[in-house]
This record gives C-alpha cells, structure tokens and sequence, in this order.
C-alpha cells in the first residue's frame, strides 16, 4: 500500500490549497480515509475523514473552511482548504483508517 501526498505549499492567510492523497494497493472508496495535521512541536490531530459511504466528519477547528472528497476514478482523497490561518500551518497526512496506513506528508504554511 502506498499513500501519496502532495499539494502543501506557502500560501497567505485567507487563501487556499487543495492537498491530494493518491492511493495504490488499496481502494479509497471502500475505505475510511483520514486526513491529519501536526503542528510543528505539536501532536498529530485528526483533521477530517470520509468514510466507505461518503460521511464526512471535521474538527471544529476547520468546520466550514474545509472540505473532504474522493475521486473513485483516481483512487485519490482530497482536502480542500479555504480561508487559511496561520493556525493552519502544519504537515498534512493522510490515512487509511483500517490498516492504519500513512502517507509521507504534505507541508503547509500559510504567511500572515
């Protein structure tokens, strides 16, 4: 299984990013898949998730500014996100809740 992560960048507070996780060995769509965040010197949290059925959850944290989807076709998961803080900044990973499978990270900073 490989999870593969990219879309982090440097963007200003107010903009947005859309990370993509791009899944080989597993399909997304009969899976529950996990986007987390770590903060610099802080411990990964749980930042959205989308399940085998399409329920999508988020931390308060981020409720209204993201967004989690899924292209079946691609076998990918995205995060969108909008209205970026500096509270945002952090290495964005994601999961396969089952197997507890991990991508390698994705930095995102956004400037103030």
């Amino acid at each position: 299984v490989q999870l593969q992560a990219s879309g982090g960048g440097l963007v200003q507070a107010g903009g947005s990013l859309r990370l993509s996780c791009a899944a080989s060995g597993i399909i997304v769509s009969r899976n529950r898949m996990d986007w987390f965040r770590q903060p610099l010197g802080k411990e990964r949290e749980l930042v959205a998730l989308i399940t085998s059925s399409g329920s999508t959850n988020f931390a308060d944290s981020v409720k209204g500014r993201f967004t989690i989807s899924r292209d079946n076709a691609k076998n990918t998961v995205y995060l969108q996100m909008d209205s970026l803080n500096v509270e945002d900044t952090a290495v964005y990973y994601c999961r396969v809740f089952l197997y507890n499978y991990w991508g390698q990270g994705t930095l995102v900073t956004v400037s103030s």
